[in-house]
């Protein structure tokens, strides 16, 4: 039997299709992925998700195995390891941004709570939409607004409609595999 998948997961590249296949749609709010997913989106915004994917491993190794704890402890020079580094996207504003966003997840757990908690606040079980095709998948939603704006009142940046619509389908908060996709359901 043949896969059906999503347009964009047929690439050619490995990276992109075990991506679309294993984890896009697929619920995960460990608060690792969760971080490394806001980070990946965020260096995502203006570019190509392919270009993000390529570069994976490498921003794993600039920033710390997407440990938020060790990253919200990043100093000047640690910025500027990063600025200097060619495998990552090196963009001032976006590597500011998950610094700081890494620093509002730390805050947040010295106040007992969780970016988890928040998300299912607003999501409390994930969304399973399934378009017909994927030219009916919006790039924001009144949903990501809501949560954008939340997320911006509690200091985190780099986290606009758009960017927050990406990130909540990366960790499987919103399935929008389309409908014939034989990966809609979770891993065959």
């Amino acid at each position: 039997m043949e896969k059906m998948r999503c347009s964009w997961g047929n690439s050619k590249n490995p990276l992109y299709q075990k991506y679309h296949d294993k984890e896009w749609g697929k619920l995960n709010l460990d608060s690792t992925y969760l971080y490394e997913m806001l980070v990946l989106e965020s260096f995502q915004s203006g570019l190509s998700w392919e270009t993000i994917l390529n570069k994976r491993e490498n921003f794993r190794k600039a920033f710390a195995n997407f440990d938020y704890h060790e990253i919200a402890k990043f100093n000047e020079d640690d910025f500027e390891r990063l600025m200097q580094d060619k495998g990552i996207v090196r963009n001032r504003l976006k590597i500011n941004a998950a610094i700081n966003n890494a620093k509002v997840l730390v805050k947040l757990e010295n106040n007992n709570q969780t970016f988890k908690q928040i998300l299912t606040e607003f999501i409390p079980k994930p969304i399973n939409h399934h378009p017909k095709k994927m030219e009916d998948v919006p790039a924001s939603n009144e949903l990501s607004n809501q949560i954008s704006k939340e997320m911006k009142k509690r200091g985190f940046k780099f986290v606009g409609p758009v960017t927050i619509y990406s990130f909540l389908q990366a960790v499987g908060l919103i399935n929008d595999h389309i409908e014939d996709c034989s990966f809609k359901n979770g891993e065959l």
